[in-house]
């Protein structure tokens, strides 16, 4: 069986977002962000590091992080943001949360979602986490309505869950805002004959992605 998560909200928001150009940048596939990089004097050809001035400000430093908060609440959905810096001109970054629970009301996973704008196939990114006792090679399982379901791979794992990074098309998020709900499936790593799905309900969707911030290339 797979444990309950005993921590809310293990993907910290300031991380999620800070994390979404990765999404842009594989989904872009371009040539030019190495080159960039490049220019900096901190990737080399093959994506080594060439380091950097360890004396120069780290980003995301504690006592550096923004402030977190709850813009609103559509159907099962938070929009969670982040707080400019005072002085900014800059909207606050938002992005859809929901936890999920099993039958029992056990909390088992929690995803977030924002908008990707001028990505290609990719519409949407998103990012699931799940218990560390899930099988991995056996992927994330995605469905909506009971309709045909899509399998994507984990990225990585931490102390806290493993992460599942999700790129959806166009065509996926129009199911997410025409469907009741979806199913999300994992298999438990000490149960590989069982399945576990939960529910993530798709109430509220379409007003929540539309508040959501759109990441540009």
């Amino acid at each position: 069986m797979i444990r309950p998560l005993h921590i809310l909200r293990l993907l910290p928001l300031a991380a999620a977002l800070a994390a979404m150009p990765a999404y842009a940048q594989d989904a872009a596939q371009t040539n030019d962000a190495p080159a960039a990089d490049q220019a900096e004097g901190t990737v080399a050809a093959g994506g080594l590091s060439l380091g950097e001035d360890a004396n120069a400000e780290t980003p995301g430093a504690p006592g550096q992080q923004p402030e977190t908060y709850v813009k609103a609440t559509h159907g099962s959905w938070e929009l969670q943001c982040l707080r400019a810096p005072e002085g900014s001109d800059a909207e606050d970054p938002c992005q859809m949360y929901q936890l999920l629970q099993d039958s029992d009301g056990n909390n088992v996973a929690e995803v977030s979602l924002f908008r990707v704008a001028n990505g290609g196939q990719v519409a949407a990114g998103g990012t699931f986490v799940v218990p560390l006792e899930t099988l991995l090679t056996q992927k994330l399982t995605i469905s909506v309505d009971g309709g045909q379901a899509k399998r994507y791979d984990f990225s990585f794992c931490t102390p806290v869950g493993c992460y599942a990074r999700v790129g959806f098309t166009e065509e996926d998020v129009n199911r997410f805002k025409a469907g009741k709900g979806a199913q999300i499936t994992i298999v438990p790593a000490l149960a590989p004959d069982q399945k576990v799905t939960l529910d993530m309900s798709l109430s509220g969707f379409t007003a929540g992605y539309e508040e959501t911030s759109a990441l540009r290339q």
